[in-house]
Parts: structure tokens; C-alpha cells; sequence
């Protein structure tokens, strides 16, 4: 870590795999305690004990991002640890894909609540400590997908990632001058999101797509870091990057 950039306490959701896993190697590294949230405990206990073994202090909490008194929980197992929470990255997110003609409104309710209710239930469960502490940083991952409408095969999901934007945004507007927030965009990341898709065509594609496209996760967790490593007074409220060859 840059002599400069001070341990902070973050937490993490989605921390199981792809971009959530790779933050917490990264940031773990440069010497920030870690809280890690997901469902998947053994996956989450695995990470955790690999950390310890670093000597990186983290902890593991089963978190499910659709329940409000999960993400609370995850604040209070945080500060019960560590004492405080400096840093929220809302990451969890699902990405099945299909042309809306498939009908497969299931999926959008799924997309709906994880991507967006998600992130506004780790906002609610944060905000209150943030704001009683005077300080704070929310990181919420975004999507390219939010800048251009990813038709024919991702409408919906640009749509719960400009959600995400706008939701950071509006929040920025309004926790004042000591609260930052950042959003980070990315285009094709290696995640476990390419495998989200049940409709069959759209999965070949995607997998085509991914295949061609992807960069490793590790370079969002470094934007990500970047972000964090600002001093107090500046926010980097958000952060686009992209496969040089992705069009979009």
C-alpha cells in the first residue's frame, strides 16, 4: 500500500467470485481489513481463510442481498469486528440475458430485486453508520450495458444498471460533502455473470462474446482501489473501463 493511503474497513458483497473476489484479493493486499458478503459460505470461508493465511485480517458473513435484515447484520458483524465501516462496495449482481420476446419475466424480477434492490438495501443498511461516523464511501458496480441499451439480448439488465448509476448519482446529490460515492462501469469482465443466461441461443452468444472480449476482474478491483486511495476531500464518482477492443 502507498505510504499515503491509510487501512480502511470494507465491505464487500458478491464477494463469493469475478470482480467481488478479485477486490478483496486486491484491496486485501494493500492492507484493508475485509468484511466479505455472500451467499455462498463455502466459497466466502474458502477466500477468507486464503486472506488469513496472508495475513490479511477478514472476516465472512453469509449475506443475501434481497434481505434487508442481512445487509443490517452485515453492518453490525463489521463493526463488531472491526469497529467501523469506511467503505460499502455493492457488487452483487445477475446478468441473464434473452430478447425480451422470450418473455422470461421470472428473470427480470430476479435481475430487478438483485441488481437493483440490492443495492439500495445495502445503501439503507450503510447509510445511518456513514452518517453518524461523518464519513464513508460507497462503490456500487455499474455496467457499460447502462451507457448504450445492450439490445437484442439485454435490455432489461441495461436497465437495472442505469438504475444503479442514477441511484449513485442521486446519492451523491444528497449525503453532503463528506460521503463520497462512486460508480464504477465495466465492460466485458471475466464473472460468473456469462454463465447467467438460460436461454440457450443467448448463452452461445454470450460465451462467444466473453470468450472474445474479457479482461480479468483484477483490473475493475484496481479501479476500484484507485477510487479508494483518493484523499477525503476528492471523489472519483465514476469510473468507465472496457476491453480496448469492445466496441461499446
Amino acid at each position: 500500500m502507498s505510504k499515503n493511503v491509510e487501512s480502511k474497513v470494507v465491505v464487500i458483497t458478491g464477494a463469493s467470485s469475478g470482480i467481488g473476489e478479485a477486490t478483496a484479493r486486491h484491496l486485501g493486499g494493500q492492507g484493508h481489513k475485509l468484511v466479505l458478503a455472500a451467499r455462498r459460505t463455502d466459497k466466502l470461508e474458502a477466500i477468507v481463510s486464503d486472506l488469513k493465511s496472508q495475513g490479511i485480517e477478514a472476516i465472512a458473513v453469509a449475506t443475501d442481498v434481497l434481505r434487508r435484515a442481512d445487509l443490517i447484520n452485515l453492518v453490525d458483524k463489521a463493526i463488531s469486528q472491526f469497529g467501523q465501516v469506511d467503505v460499502w462496495i455493492n457488487n452483487a449482481g445477475i446478468m441473464p440475458l434473452s430478447p425480451m420476446s422470450k418473455l422470461l419475466v421470472d428473470e427480470w424480477d430476479q435481475m430487478i430485486d438483485v441488481n437493483i434492490k440490492g443495492v439500495l438495501y445495502g445503501i439503507a443498511a450503510a447509510l445511518p453508520h456513514f452518517q453518524k461516523q461523518d464519513s464513508g464511501h460507497f462503490i456500487s458496480i455499474s455496467s457499460v450495458a447502462a451507457r448504450k441499451v445492450f439490445a437484442p439480448i439485454g435490455t432489461v439488465y441495461s436497465a437495472t444498471k442505469t438504475a444503479v448509476s442514477v441511484i449513485c448519482e442521486g446519492l451523491r446529490a444528497e449525503v453532503g460533502p463528506n460521503i463520497r460515492t462512486t460508480v464504477i462501469l465495466p465492460g466485458t469482465t471475466h464473472s460468473e455473470l456469462k454463465h447467467n443466461s438460460t436461454d440457450p441461443e443467448t448463452a452461445a452468444s454470450v460465451q462467444e462474446f466473453w470468450k472474445t472480449y474479457e479482461i480479468p476482474a483484477e483490473s475493475v478491483a484496481r479501479a476500484i482501489a484507485f477510487a479508494i486511495e483518493q484523499p477525503a476531500n476528492v471523489d472519483i464518482n465514476e469510473i468507465v473501463l472496457r476491453p480496448t477492443a469492445q466496441e461499446f
